[in-house]
């Protein structure tokens, strides 16, 4: 599936559609974002926790490399997930495979209850979940974006 967006409004309300369709898998669920500086990964991020009912206020990992949030059952719908995870890999250079073990990431995005979602995920490619949604992001101009979503259900 492609989606054009023409502002990061449009890009977030993706985000939260998405998030709010998904709120109701059973399963665990991880998102692979892939994309340049600046491609609405974040932006995309941020809506997709609204879109699971998450309050909190949502800013990238980079530093930390990874948050994680609580999905409250009384929100607007009745989520199955219970955590929410944010990874930010863009620091991430060397020993990346060990470090994402050594983050727990391998272990987090196979239990019932969680939703991870990765940016730069291209980084660790081969450790990303069978099955996972791919998500590339492009930049077409200052407002556009290009969303194309890989093994989407």
């Amino acid at each position: 599936m492609e989606v054009l967006t023409k502002s990061a409004e449009e890009t977030k309300r993706l985000g939260a559609k998405i998030g709010s369709d998904l709120a109701i898998s059973h399963k665990p669920l991880t998102i692979a974002l892939s994309g340049d500086l600046g491609s609405g990964k974040t932006t995309f991020v941020q809506g997709f926790a609204q879109g699971l009912g998450i309050s909190s206020k949502i800013i990238s990992p980079t530093f930390i490399l990874m948050r994680k949030y609580a999905v409250s059952p009384s929100t607007v719908h009745r989520s199955q997930f219970t955590f929410f995870y944010h990874v930010d890999l863009y620091r991430f250079e060397d020993n990346i495979e060990s470090e994402v073990r050594n983050l727990g990431l391998t272990d987090i995005w196979g239990k019932p209850g969680n939703v991870v979602v990765i940016e730069w995920a291209e980084k660790i490619k081969d450790l990303i979940p069978r099955g996972s949604t791919w998500i590339k992001f492009e930049v077409l101009d200052e407002n556009r974006r290009k969303i194309v979503m890989d093994n989407f259900k």
